[in-house]
Formats: C-alpha cells, sequence, structure tokens
C-alpha cells in the first residue's frame, strides 16, 4: 500500500510549505476585510507549525519524525522562517521547537463548562513574519522546491513521501507553472510520489471550491491549471476530509479554490493528516 511507511527518526518525512509573498497578499482575505491575505497565511502556518511540533513530543522530547520547510516568493525566492533558522531550506522538528523566532502571548475564549465561555492566555510561537512585495514567481519556486525534495529523498529514500503545500492568491509570472508542478509531483520515494497540493486565497467573497474532483466544474482557466498541477488525495486522507463533510473519489484533488480564513484551516489539517498509526518512535 503506499502511503503507509512508518514515519520515526530514523525514517522521517517532511513538509515544505510555498508561500506566496507577492504584493497582492496586502489585500482582505474574504470574509474578514480587516485582515490581510498574508497575515491571515502567517497566522496559519505559524499555527500548523506548532501543532507539527506537537505531533512530535514524545515526554520532555521533540522527536525527529519530521523536517520542515517554508519558501516565501515575491521580490524574491528565499526560505522565509526567521531567526536562528533564517536561510535553512528543510530544519529538523526539534530544532524548529528550539528556536522559534518569538513567542507570543495570546487570549483566547474556551468553554466554562457551564455553557459560556472564559478567556485563557495562550503561548503562540512564532517562526515566520507575514510579507507582500514583489511579483509571484511560482515556477522558480516550484524548481527550487524540486532541487531541495530531491536532496531529501537521496537521503530518505524509504520515508512517507513528502508534502508539499502552495499558498497563493496570483497566477505566475515567470512562465508556466504546471511544468515545473509535473516534475515536483514526479519524485518520489518507495512508498509513493510527493504530493503537491494548492491552495487559492481569495478577496472575493466568492464561495470556497474545496477539493474537487473534475476541473470542468471550475470556474476559469486560471483555477482548472491549479487544479492540475495538484495531486490527487492519497487514500490515507480520505477519513479526515470525509469527517470534514467532502465527497471523496479517486480523482479529489489536494486544492482549494477562492479559500477563506475557515476553508484555509480545513485544507491544511486535512493535507497535512498522516495517520497517527504511521507514527513511530
Amino acid at each position: 500500500m503506499p502511503y503507509s511507511a512508518e514515519i520515526s527518526r530514523s525514517n522521517p518525512t517532511c513538509f515544505l510549505f510555498l508561500i506566496d509573498q507577492s504584493k497582492s497578499m496586502l489585500g482582505p482575505m474574504s470574509g474578514q476585510p480587516d485582515k490581510r491575505k498574508a497575515d491571515a497565511v502567517a497566522e496559519s502556518i505559524n499555527r500548523l507549525i506548532y501543532t507539527l511540533v506537537l505531533r512530535c513530543v514524545w515526554g520532555q522530547n521533540v522527536l525527529d519524525r519530521f523536517y520542515v520547510g517554508v519558501l516565501g516568493y515575491g521580490k524574491q525566492v528565499a526560505p522565509a522562517l526567521g531567526g536562528a533558522l533564517s536561510g535553512r531550506e528543510l530544519v529538523p522538528i526539534s530544532e524548529v521547537a528550539r528556536c522559534p523566532l518569538r513567542v507570543e502571548q495570546r487570549v483566547n475564549l474556551v468553554d466554562d463548562g457551564q455553557g459560556g465561555k472564559v478567556q485563557q492566555t495562550v503561548k503562540f510561537p512564532v517562526w515566520f513574519e507575514p510579507v507582500a512585495d514583489g511579483k509571484t514567481p511560482m515556477c522558480g519556486t516550484l524548481e527550487r522546491a524540486d532541487t531541495i525534495l530531491a536532496g531529501f529523498l537521496a537521503e530518505h529514500p524509504t520515508c512517507f513521501p513528502p508534502l508539499v503545500l502552495n499558498l497563493t492568491d496570483g497566477e505566475a509570472n515567470d512562465g508556466n507553472p504546471e511544468i515545473a508542478a509535473a516534475r515536483v509531483r514526479q519524485l518520489n520515494s518507495e512508498d509513493g510520489s510527493v504530493l503537491l497540493f494548492n491552495l487559492h486565497l481569495s478577496s472575493k467573497g466568492e464561495p470556497p471550491v474545496e477539493f474537487p474532483d473534475d476541473e470542468n466544474s471550475l470556474p476559469d482557466d486560471f483555477a482548472r491549471r491549479l487544479f492540475r498541477m495538484s495531486s490527487p488525495l492519497p487514500p490515507p486522507m480520505y477519513v479526515q476530509a470525509r469527517q470534514a463533510g467532502f465527497t471523496v473519489s479517486p480523482n479529489t484533488r489536494g486544492f482549494v479554490f477562492n479559500a477563506d480564513l475557515a476553508s484555509v484551516v480545513r485544507f491544511l489539517d486535512i493535507g497535512t493528516r498522516v495517520d497517527f498509526k504511521n507514527l513511530s518512535r
């Protein structure tokens, strides 16, 4: 069965996030006109990185089951993690846990057990900042991802296939990204091909199209291109997708178009949810 390899310190997998940092990311997030797309993405990815850290906690230790990288693309294509991790392309999760850029104190509303809400102060680690400048060199970013992942796979040939999540609000300005995306998807470990998922962020307020299985249902050529660039959702992720209310078929792609903040959260949860039965010390 593909996508069933054990994930452990001796056989880690990796998550590589490709973050559009073009000037258009200064625009408002769909459904939340007071929040910029760049801020929404940074907050969502920082929260997800923290979740990945927690999935690797064993007692007092963080086990290096995962490697994590964030590539930003806008004015330049470059690693986006900050602080002590600046310039690093892929980082073991234990180092990620030790080296946030800063830790903020945030106030959340939680259930008080009596039908009401109470405020609770929580720690929120931040690993990278929102940036929005320049154009959208998506082809160059995918080419760099290809190089990074080829190196990882050479060192970890039996790993659960790496997951690449591309979050963007616009079309590439440096060519046709389908070609570079196909090269990324053709990379593989002994357990299966690299998974490339795409999420398109919107300012329009139109309903999001989540995890479609037919490009003809999409509204325009840009959406259809991103659909073709996206990997089919692998069977181990079907359970999470169905629990979130989606109908899943072998043609379902890891793709969301016109995403609002809620669909960003769903996409990141489903798209990074490796089965816990795969996790080992």
